[in-house]
C-alpha cells in the first residue's frame, strides 16, 4: 500500500510542535486572520497574549487550521477559506464546534491528503488491518522516509507517530494538561487493545457521522481520484487509499446504506444503481457543495 503516497509526495512530519488540535484552536485561528493576518501572526510576541497560549502552542494552531483546510496563505496573507467561514463565523454553522459534523470534517482534511499530516494520512489509509503499534508504524515510516529520500529523522518520526495516538486516542489517567480537549479524539476512530502498546482502528457504521459530511467528503474524493469518470463504485468508495470508507473506517455495508440516500441528499446529482451485482453512484451532474456542507449542520440551504 506504500503507493498510496505518491513519488511527488513531499512528506511533513512536524509543523504541530507535539500538541494535539484542541478544541477552542479553530475558533481562535479564523479570528485572527478572518480580515487577512500577516504571515507572523501565529509568530510574533503578541501571539502569547492573542491566543492566551504558549509560542510553540501558537505555532501548532496555525498548523493545524491549515492541515484542516480552515486557513490558507495567498498573497502574502493569511485568510480563512470558504469551508472555514462557513462553520466558524459567528453567523456560521457552527463557530465554537459544539457540532460533531465539524469535527468529523476536521478529521477528512486532515486524514485524507498527506501534505501536512502525513503519518495520519498513512497510518488511515495504508496500515492494512485493524490493529497496530506504534514503534512497527514508526518503522514503516521510516523505511519509506529512506526510500523516498524524504527529511525526517527517526526521532521525529517516532514525535508524530506519539502526536497522532494523541490526537485520536482517549487515555484515562493521562495529566490534565496532556488531554486537554484532544478535537479528534471525540469520534472514536481509534482505541488502545487490550495488549500493551497495541492499537486498533474501530470500524463500523459512525453514527455521528451525517450523510452531508458523507457526501462532502465524498464529492472531494471524486474530484482527485476518478480522473473525470461519471461513476464510481461501491468497492472504490470503501477501500481505495483516500477514500470516505478508509477515512472514516467504515464497513461496506455501512458505505453502502449511505450510497443509497445519496440521491435524496445531493438533490438527484447524483444516483445509486445495483445492476447485475454492479454497486455504483453515478453524477448526473455537480453537486451542491455548499448545500451538502449546511445538510451536514441539518440547515437548509435559503436559511442565511
Amino acid at each position: 500500500m506504500r503507493n498510496i503516497l505518491s513519488e511527488n509526495v513531499k512528506a511533513q512530519f512536524a509543523g504541530h510542535e507535539t500538541f494535539p488540535l484542541r478544541l477552542l484552536w479553530p475558533k481562535k485561528a479564523y479570528e485572527a486572520v478572518r480580515t487577512g493576518g500577516d504571515l507572523r501572526t501565529f509568530h510574533e510576541p503578541s501571539a502569547i497574549a492573542r491566543f492566551g497560549v504558549g509560542r510553540n502552542m501558537a505555532l501548532s494552531m496555525r498548523h493545524w487550521n491549515v492541515a484542516c483546510g480552515f486557513i490558507v496563505e495567498k498573497d502574502g496573507l493569511l485568510w480563512p477559506t470558504e469551508l472555514a467561514t462557513q462553520i466558524l463565523d459567528d453567523a456560521g454553522l457552527d463557530p465554537f464546534v459544539e457540532h460533531t459534523s465539524t469535527i468529523w470534517l476536521a478529521h477528512w482534511q486532515i486524514a485524507s491528503t498527506p501534505e501536512m499530516t502525513t503519518t495520519m494520512h498513512y497510518a488511515f489509509n495504508a496500515l492494512p488491518g485493524v490493529d497496530f503499534d506504534a514503534d512497527g508504524l514508526a518503522s514503516e515510516l521510516l523505511s519509506l522516509t529512506t526510500e523516498r529520500g524524504w527529511r525526517a529523522t527517526r526521532s521525529t518520526i517516532k514525535r508524530d507517530v506519539d502526536v497522532f495516538l494523541r490526537s485520536y486516542v482517549r487515555r484515562s489517567g493521562a495529566a490534565s494538561e496532556d488531554a486537554a480537549e484532544p478535537l479528534l479524539a471525540e469520534l472514536g476512530l481509534v482505541r488502545e487493545a487490550r495488549i500493551g502498546g497495541w492499537f486498533e482502528f474501530v470500524r463500523g457504521p459512525k453514527p455521528t457521522l451525517s450523510d452531508g459530511v458523507f457526501a462532502f467528503a465524498l464529492e472531494q474524493f471524486w474530484t482527485r481520484f476518478s480522473g473525470g469518470s461519471s461513476a464510481l463504485t461501491a468497492e472504490q468508495i470503501t477501500y481505495e487509499p483516500g477514500s470516505p470508507g478508509r477515512v472514516f473506517k467504515l464497513d461496506e455495508d455501512s458505505v453502502v446504506t449511505r450510497l443509497m440516500a445519496m440521491d435524496a441528499v445531493t438533490d438527484e446529482a447524483w444516483s445509486w444503481t445495483d445492476t447485475a451485482g454492479l454497486r455504483q453512484v453515478q453524477r448526473r451532474r455537480a453537486p451542491d457543495v455548499l448545500g451538502l456542507l449546511r445538510a451536514a449542520y441539518g440547515r437548509p440551504l435559503e436559511a442565511a
